[in-house]
């Protein structure tokens, strides 16, 4: 061969060699081994069974997160066209293209333009429009309790007692304190009795006369101590009784001037002041008392019990019982759905609408776009939407329930009303 060692004939066995070589075995060694030496193909079978798993689970996870994704952004929601919904076919538009290639709402069909089709549908849950949570206003033990979920209770009626001794006690001691304030207000303004006024006269006059005598003492006291017949202290004792008596005088001579002038009007405000701070310590009693009978604020349906016979509340516990139960009139229902930012072109106050409920969706409730809300969703890029209900008086809690699931299919109208419908 060129370039290589030339091959030698050995004359004693014929054989063909290269340097010494035998040439069947360099043949032999250049043959491949039908048995795979040592454990490569082991390991490249684990590698490419590894490579393919891990394959499937990011496509697997790739695929969870894009429809996590789009259904945090509408939960539940389907928006349709008229053309999906009424089966209208696309016309070409007058450049030959289709009808929709464009955005925008100029290329819609016309069939979604005619009043009664069906613009959008979406889904939501039934809520009620008011929802009311019955709690006591001042606290006590319930001793009476007549509260059934289901039962449905006419406005004022009673669902509990609570114990009113103290409450009692407290009326009781607000009525006497009014009493005693009014009569001390009647007494200011009709003055001294007459004859008040004369005994007041009468123990002036006896205190006058008691002074001359005791003038009269006191002077003759004085000249006998010139002549020692008396001590001194005599004479100071007499000289004293005169002073006091001269003191009563004043004191007695004010006291029935003021009887014949009467209170000052000062007096009798501040005992008016006081007998209306009474009456109002009263009200407040029995507003106390009247409290412990708890009635239904509102006709509707008793939702949920929150308390037992024997359980004490208070309306301001953290910890403790302070609700009785929830109530709702479940003939006013309304669903409360999100609409998409790009379609909620396409709803508007006063639309009309189609509800059905996803446990009988057999029935179809008629029903119209009672607000908007002012604020949208970012995380869900969408707007909070209510749809009000109009339920027969028959069935009303029969078949919708609140939080019930809803299907709205909102209608396209001629013109957007600029009011809602009457209730």
């Amino acid at each position: 061969m060129s370039g290589g060692n030339p091959a030698v004939l050995d004359p004693s066995t014929g054989d063909g060699t290269a340097n010494g070589e035998n040439l069947e075995d360099r043949v032999r060694s250049l043959r491949l081994s039908s048995i795979p030496q040592g454990g490569d193909w082991f390991r490249s079978l684990v590698l490419l069974v590894v490579g393919a798993g891990f394959l499937g689970i990011l496509f697997y996870l790739v695929r969870e997160t894009l429809e996590a994704n789009r259904g945090a952004a509408a939960p539940g929601a389907v928006a349709t066209t008229a053309a999906e919904n009424n089966s209208s076919p696309e016309q070409p538009t007058s450049n030959g293209s289709e009808a929709g290639s464009n955005n925008g709402a100029a290329n819609v069909p016309a069939a979604l333009s005619r009043p009664g089709t069906t613009a959008l549908e979406s889904q939501g849950y039934i809520i009620p429009a008011h929802q009311i949570l019955v709690s006591p206003q001042v606290s006590g033990r319930i001793i009476e309790l007549h509260i059934e979920e289901g039962r449905r209770v006419d406005k004022g009626a009673i669902l509990a007692r609570l114990e009113n001794t103290e409450y009692q006690a407290d009326v009781d001691r607000a009525k006497s304190t009014v009493r005693a304030a009014s009569e001390r207000l009647r007494e200011l303004e009709n003055g001294s009795r007459p004859e008040e006024i004369a005994q007041a006269k009468a123990e002036l006059g006896e205190s006058q006369a008691q002074l001359s005598q005791l003038r009269s003492q006191w002077e003759r006291n004085s000249e006998l101590r010139k002549t020692n017949a008396i001590t001194q202290q005599d004479l100071e004792q007499s000289e004293s009784a005169y002073r006091a008596m001269e003191m009563r005088i004043v004191r007695l001579t004010q006291s029935f001037r003021l009887m014949e002038l009467g209170p000052r009007d000062e007096q009798i405000e501040n005992a008016r002041a006081l007998l209306e701070q009474a009456k109002a310590e009263l009200t407040k009693a029995e507003w106390r008392l009247g409290n412990c009978i708890i009635k239904a604020p509102i006709s509707g349906t008793i939702l949920k019990k929150n308390a037992e016979e024997g359980n004490i509340v208070n309306p301001i516990a953290f910890n403790g019982s302070f609700s009785l139960c929830d109530m709702a009139d479940l003939s006013d229902l309304e669903v409360d759905l999100n609409v998409q930012e790009r379609d909620i072109s396409t709803v508007f106050k006063g639309q009309k609408c189609r509800v059905r409920s996803l446990a009988y969706p057999e029935r179809i409730y008629e029903g119209y776009v009672s607000r908007l809300m002012p604020i949208a969703d970012r995380a869900k890029g969408a707007v909070p939407v209510r749809v009000k209900l109009s339920i027969p008086p028959e069935e009303e809690g029969v078949y919708l329930k609140p939080e019930m699931g809803a299907t709205v299919t909102f209608l396209k109208a001629e013109a957007a009303p600029t009011a809602a419908p009457p209730q």
